[in-house]
């Protein structure tokens, strides 16, 4: 299996017809992940309708359960109901002679489909195999054509995984189930539950009942106005979790827990103060990033989580027990003689090693009862026990170290592999952080370093994408950071290597998008919607009066067709080959369409409008001169809605509209919005900058030229300075309303697009403004 066969690399669609007329459909080109081999049959393949009959080996409890799952499935992706047969000409058998549990051999000819395995999932992947190739298009309820060939299939790599974070933001336990049934359809089959952090406590540990019942709940996070006093959170019950195990396991997947130490410990400290290091009792955080807390490593905290560790056990019956080790910065360790004295005792240079020697302590706990330890690569720091494995999230050099020094790893760098990233700029993507993981990124990426050295290749298990919940609160946005990016991650963790060719997946990914949808669950088009740019810029535009305009798609699919009349466009719309321009004031629509006249988007459409124009959202911004914007929140950190969003630098409160036309625009008016100011930066602390207000909350300061300045500045220029157009102090944010509004003109004779930046002076201790949005007076003429 080193590559894919050329059978597999083909993507065909054949229409044909049934005696009566009954459309069915013979594909190649429907199935994510593609097989390692396929190998069509001669003859005319068999004829899937509802009522077909499944059989499985009697007493075979993992065959009964793949023909269920089957069933299931194909109810909802093709519309056709299949029956329990023991004539029926779908078969489940047992196959010694397939090697590995997860592969299977499918094998369709005119009598019937046969899918054999020696394990349960091979049973279940070769089923949904067959789901996939029973949905090759979207004619729910009809009959379909499965195409005579022998399907034999096996992952390139064992470990397959999704991280859900539920401890920043808590989901039911029937969401964490949606993504576990929308995980096996493409033969994911690790679910990693991250189930502790500084904001939540979410398992039920009978012995220290104070962890949900104190850490599962924290407050929001204060934006001003009066203080918060209704708790979030939740947390799952042992019964809950077990039903869950169950739950998944049937489709394939494996959980993995994860309780992070010794960082990410206030939850766990605000629950049992005496398992911390000061003796102080915290409230759960609301604040996201990295805070102070860590679990006493002393005889108590070991074996605390000895006891939690049991309890786990009981519950999850997997092979890997996650206990997190990242983000753990040690001042609380540094500052306590109780800590320092422990570590002279045990003989250990620094707190790294007290780390790795706590690790140690857990690894061969749990090996002793036949489980193994894993972690994030920062558990590499003073040394590693030889039974732990590594996950890799600073990119790819632990991983790189850990396979080369005999761990076992699983790649999981945050670029590309966070999910929880945006997927393009655009401006309608949910809330995340603002740093872009594309479709095509996550797809192009290799689980296989390299730099790993031949002879270690095999320690490295495979891939995990990861959904930290910072800014997901709602099933709707898990769903769109998750899917499609999914379908990338599990074909580069299934297929072989080969020659993968991103083109030829993305007719796939949209039939597997379809499928996905059928079962209600939200898929981005983000990445497949229509752009629109204006080609000189908007000043020009404007001065013109007449609005050129350039449409692009990050993911180049199917053909973009536009209307300039406000209609929904067709596929039989006019088709974009170049830009054009358009009189002010037009609705321009535009969507691309695949080659069987599909849309691959909704529709997007760009106001052309003088008005619209001369008005930009927040994240149309830019970020001021030597920032980046790196954060996506919403309003509010509990915020249900979608919309707005805001981009914003958490170390400076300075946001920057490039290319303002001073010689159209006589003034502007701008919607400040006060955010929460929550974020644990720990020693990146001394990074935000704080500016000097002169006035009792600070100030919103507008500024023309900032670009042209700080390269002035940054020259030897030590007296250039932006040009001053408004001065506006803040109210009590106590008193005032989220969002308000304050209107101002520009100096006289500035001419030409520049640049404006708007700098809040406001206290570091007050929360964070921003700019919602700024709306350009037009000058009279």
């Amino acid at each position: 299996m080193a590559g894919w066969s050329k059978q597999a690399m083909v993507a065909t669609t054949v229409a044909m017809a049934l005696p009566g007329g009954a459309a069915i459909a013979q594909t190649g080109a429907a199935l994510l992940p593609m097989p390692a081999r396929i190998a069509p049959a001669a003859g005319p393949g068999f004829t899937l309708a509802s009522g077909a009959g499944i059989t499985v080996p009697a007493g075979d409890s993992g065959a009964a359960a793949a023909a269920r799952i089957l069933s299931d499935v194909v109810r909802v992706q093709r519309g056709l109901t299949l029956a329990r047969d023991t004539g029926g000409a779908i078969r489940f058998v047992r196959d010694a002679s397939i090697a590995g549990d997860e592969a299977y051999r499918l094998t369709a000819t005119l009598s019937g489909v046969t899918i054999a395995a020696s394990g349960d999932r091979g049973m279940l992947y070769g089923a949904m195999t067959l789901a996939q190739l029973a949905s090759p298009d979207r004619n729910i309820g009809k009959p379909v054509l499965i195409a005579a060939q022998t399907i034999d299939d096996a992952p390139r790599f064992k470990w397959r995984g999704l991280m859900l974070d539920v401890a920043r933001h808590f989901q039911p336990i029937a969401v964490v189930k949606t993504m576990v049934d929308q995980m096996a359809v493409v033969k994911l089959n690790t679910l990693h539950l991250h189930l502790t952090d500084d904001q939540g406590w979410r398992v039920e540990i009978r012995k220290y009942p104070k962890l949900t019942q104190v850490g599962g709940w924290r407050l929001p996070p204060w934006t001003g106005g009066p203080r918060p006093i209704d708790k979030v959170g939740g947390s799952y019950t042992q019964a809950e979790l077990k039903d869950l195990v169950a739950y998944a396991a049937e489709r394939g997947i494996t959980i993995v827990p994860e309780i992070d130490l010794p960082g990410h410990a206030t939850a766990l400290v605000a629950a049992y103060p005496e398992l911390g290091i000061l003796g102080d009792a915290p409230v759960v955080s609301n604040n996201w990033g990295i805070e102070p807390y860590l679990f006493n490593p002393g005889p108590k905290g070991i074996q605390f989580v000895k006891d939690v560790l049991d309890e786990l056990m009981a519950i999850f019956p997997g092979t890997y027990i996650h206990l997190g080790g990242d983000e753990a910065i040690k001042d609380q360790w540094q500052r306590s003689p109780e800590v320092q004295a422990q570590m002279k005792a045990l003989g250990l240079k620094d707190e790294e090693a007290l780390q790795s020697w706590m690790i140690d302590q857990f690894g061969l706990y749990l090996q002793s009862k036949g489980r193994r330890l894993i972690g994030w690569d920062e558990i590499l720091e003073g040394g590693l026990p030889q039974s732990a494995a590594v996950m890799s999230w600073r990119g790819e050099k632990g991983g790189i170290e850990a396979a080369n020094a005999g761990h076992d790893v699983v790649m999981s760098p945050g670029g590309p592999l966070y999910l929880n990233q945006t997927q393009t700029l655009r401006s309608d993507e949910p809330p995340g952080r603002y740093d872009i993981n594309s479709l095509e990124s996550v797809y192009k990426y290799d689980p296989m370093p390299a730099a790993i050295a031949p002879d270690r290749a095999h320690h490295v298990l495979g891939a995990q994408g990861n959904l930290w919940s910072e800014y997901i609160v709602t099933p709707y946005q898990l769903q769109h950071h998750a899917f499609p990016r999914a379908g990338a991650l599990a074909e580069i963790a299934w297929s072989p290597r080969g020659d993968k060719n991103f083109a030829a997946f993305l007719p796939r990914l949209m039939r597997q998008a379809d499928r996905w949808r059928a079962n209600g669950v939200q898929v981005a088009d983000t990445p497949f919607a229509v752009d629109f740019t204006i080609p000189g810029g908007r000043g020009a535009a404007l001065r013109k009066n007449a609005v050129p305009l350039t449409l692009s798609a990050q993911v180049a699919y199917g053909t973009i067709r536009y209307t300039t009349d406000g209609s929904t466009p067709t596929a039989r719309s006019k088709a974009y080959g170049a830009p054009f321009t358009v009189k002010p004031g037009m609705i321009v629509r535009a969507v691309a369409f695949d080659a069987s006249g599909f849309a691959t988007s909704a529709p997007r459409a760009f106001d052309t409008s003088r008005v619209s124009l001369l008005t930009r959202i927040n994240p149309e911004l830019k970020a001021c001169p030597a920032g980046s914007l790196g954060l996506r929140p919403p309003l509010r950190s509990e915020a249900t809605e979608n919309a707005p969003v805001y981009n914003i630098n958490l170390f400076d409160t300075c946001i920057l509209d490039p290319d303002v036309p001073m010689d159209v625009a006589k003034g502007y008016t701008v919607e400040v919005v006060r955010l929460a100011r929550h974020y644990g930066l720990a020693h990146e602390a001394r990074m935000v900058r704080e500016h000097y207000n002169v006035s009792a909350h600070g100030e919103l300061l507008v500024q023309v030229g900032c670009i042209a300045a700080a390269e002035k500045r940054k020259a030897g220029d030590k007296t250039a300075r932006p040009i001053a157009a408004g001065a506006f102090p803040l109210p009590d944010p106590k008193t005032a309303p989220q969002t308000f509004s304050f209107s101002g003109t520009f100096p006289k004779g500035l001419k030409g697009d520049q640049d404006v930046c708007f700098q809040f002076t406001s206290p570091i201790a007050d929360p964070y403004y921003t700019v919602g949005k700024i709306t350009l007076t037009e000058a009279a003429k």
